[in-house]
């Protein structure tokens, strides 16, 4: 018996390092996904951040144009407007100068008359030279200005032309690249008949060979019929040799069979060991924690992996993990699994309603939270489906143990 005990202890510590060896590696197997991921997430940012850097560049210097012959309108208009208001003062001191002029003229002696108007009359000449002169001025200045604004429009005209011929050039490379596909499609095309030229060339050769095989093959039957009789002889000495080997590998067959469905009984009477070992550690390092139900009399199965030979069981497995996988259980543990963490291996205990009786984590994941998830996971979808009447007859409580994978979903396994 010590013998046996250190055995299952090393059988024990065995499994539960292979099961850690797996956790693991497959979390970094995650981290490295998560690494890759990253880096394409930061590359395409970067992409998109530069092809943004390139429009707004292309709108500012667009909006800068526009902005500049707007500026230089402006500003022509601007230096117009203050020649005429320039020429709307000079004219009005004018007036005011004449009619001053006119009122000494009236005070003035008649002598001075014809003087006075003498004086008038260059003060006129003076003042059509001047308004003249001011006209000539403002003249220029919207010449000037008109010149500016063609400038600009023949500017914005060269753009736009510039822009045409770039979708005109685009159109024509495209329209080359379109006759070069056209031109190779009928390349292809022609290529396609001179091989189908070919083949049914080969295949009339072919077909006269195969006239002649068959003429052959029908002379070989007819001397092969005659062999085959005696070599149905010979195959009916040879069933029988074979009828009688079968027998005796269906014999052993069984045998094997019977070896090892006692293998599986031994295996599973040892896991049965083992988690009554298990929960005895358990209720020792907490005396709140209720005893396993073995010792209460109620009937218990144990599914520890995907394979049984009662199929019942997993049967009933599967579909308590296809409920926890298909109903949007991820949810409830999608921000704690982001920490890094091993694979959880954990047995839920059901009872023959769908109840839940306990859940226990035979490896941790590593992280409280993760851990509580779980629970929380296995609550929510309970009451699970009850019992079949096949199941019934024999347990009253069944544990499955899955190991628990997360990446967009959860995953039993």
């Amino acid at each position: 018996m010590p013998a046996a005990s250190d055995k299952e202890a090393a059988a024990r510590k065995q499994i539960d390092q292979e099961t850690q060896a797996r956790a693991l590696d497959q979390t970094r197997i995650e981290q490295e996904k998560q690494t890759a991921e990253r880096a394409r997430q930061t590359a395409l940012a970067a992409a998109t951040q530069r092809e943004a850097a390139r429009q707004e560049q292309l709108r500012q210097d667009t909006a800068r144009a526009e902005q500049t012959a707007r500026s230089e309108a402006a500003r022509v208009e601007s230096e117009r407007q203050e020649l005429g208001r320039q020429a709307a003062l000079r004219q009005e001191a004018l007036r005011q100068e004449r009619a001053k002029q006119d009122e000494k003229t009236q005070q003035a002696a008649a002598a001075r008359q014809e003087l006075e108007r003498a004086d008038t009359a260059r003060h006129e000449a003076s003042q059509k030279e001047a308004a003249r002169q001011e006209q000539a001025k403002l003249a220029q200045l919207e010449a000037a200005r008109q010149t500016q604004l063609e400038t600009a429009r023949q500017d914005t005209i060269k753009q736009e032309a510039a822009r045409r011929d770039a979708a005109k050039q685009a159109a024509t490379r495209q329209e080359a690249i379109a006759q070069e596909a056209a031109r190779q499609d009928a390349a292809k095309q022609e290529a396609a008949r001179q091989e189908r030229t070919r083949q049914d060339a080969i295949a009339q050769a072919t077909a006269r060979q195969e006239a002649s095989k068959q003429e052959a093959a029908r002379q070989e039957r007819a001397r092969q019929d005659t062999v085959a009789q005696e070599a149905a002889r010979q195959d009916a000495a040879k069933q029988e040799a074979a009828r009688q080997e079968r027998a005796r590998q269906d014999l052993a067959q069984r045998e094997r069979t019977e070896q090892e469905a006692s293998r599986a009984e031994r295996l599973r009477a040892i896991g049965k060991q083992l988690n009554a070992e298990s929960a005895q550690r358990n209720a020792a390092a907490d005396p709140t924690r209720s005893l396993l139900p073995t010792i209460s009399g109620l009937r218990r199965g144990w599914l520890l992996g995907r394979a049984d030979p009662n199929n019942d069981l997993v049967l009933y497995a599967e579909a308590m993990s296809r409920k926890i996988e298909l109903n949007q259980t991820f949810d409830i543990v999608r921000d704690v699994v982001k920490q890094p963490h091993a694979r959880p291996m954990v047995t839920v205990a059901v009872r023959a309603d769908g109840s839940v009786e306990k859940v226990t984590f035979d490896v941790s994941s590593g992280v409280p939270a993760i851990d509580a998830a779980i629970r929380r996971v296995v609550a929510s979808q309970a009451p699970y489906p009850a019992f079949t009447p096949a199941i019934s007859r024999h347990y009253d409580v069944i544990e499955i143990r899955r190991t628990w994978a997360f990446d967009t979903a959860i995953r039993l396994q």
